[in-house]
């Protein structure tokens, strides 16, 4: 189900990730929850919310990557 603020986001992300790449998660997973309503758009097996989570990890991973202390920082 799509998140409407991030504070509901999974505890995973509101306690590791940055306020913008929170909010990068956000909107690709609710972008993606609505792109990949139609099971056949999906990978053979996958839910609808395993599918929005990959993608919104996916997104987060293009401009945020964990540094030698394990905190999620901007890629430059």
């Amino acid at each position: 189900m799509p998140y409407t603020s991030k504070k509901n986001l999974p505890k995973g992300v509101k306690d590791n990730l940055p306020p913008k790449a929170q909010e990068i998660y956000r909107e690709a997973f609710n972008s993606a929850w609505h792109q990949y309503k139609s099971a056949n758009k999906r990978k053979a097996g996958a839910s609808r919310e395993e599918t929005a989570h990959r993608v919104a990890w996916a997104a987060v991973k293009d401009k945020y990557h964990k540094n030698n202390t394990d905190e999620w920082v901007l890629t430059r």
